[in-house]
């Protein structure tokens, strides 16, 4: 047996005193509560020119309603938008096409240009054509592969 275990008899142990409402009032000063304010402050809201500006937007919406003549979708949705950056009012788009031999190679490049420069808050607007990295299928979004029936 273990000789350093002691063994303490007790005759009576005194019941605890019953836990009343009145004596559970906190009479101290609460602390701020930091996630209150915190959670109360509202999300910056996106330049007009960055992703989620309605200048952004706007741009991505005027690129949604130009088609591509040979397939019945978008050219933001099929992918071939690259890039879309917006400073002061001028708008650089980078883009490219399906095919280098694309029949509107010559005019897409010039539509996107109008459309983009007519969107109020821009006051001119450029295009690059580009061919690397080439486009692909996988650059189409849900949507454009929806459909033409490719989900």
């Amino acid at each position: 047996m273990n000789e350093n275990i002691r063994i303490q008899e007790v005759e009576s142990v005194e019941k605890p005193p019953k836990a009343r409402v009145e004596s559970a009032t906190d009479t101290s000063e609460r602390k701020k509560d930091y996630l209150e304010g915190f959670l109360a402050q509202k999300p910056a809201a996106p330049a007009p020119s960055e992703p989620d500006g309605d200048l952004y937007e706007a741009v991505i919406a005027a690129l949604k309603e130009i088609y591509d003549p040979e397939i019945p979708v978008n050219i933001y949705d099929l992918g071939l938008i690259y890039n879309v950056e917006i400073n002061d009012g001028h708008a650089v788009v980078s883009m490219t096409l399906t095919t280098p031999n694309c029949p509107v190679a010559e005019s897409m490049p010039g539509e996107v240009e109008l459309r983009v420069g007519a969107v109020p808050g821009i006051g001119d607007a450029e295009v690059n054509l580009v061919w690397e990295p080439a486009w692909s299928p996988a650059n189409m979004t849900d949507e454009a592969r929806l459909e033409l029936g490719m989900l």
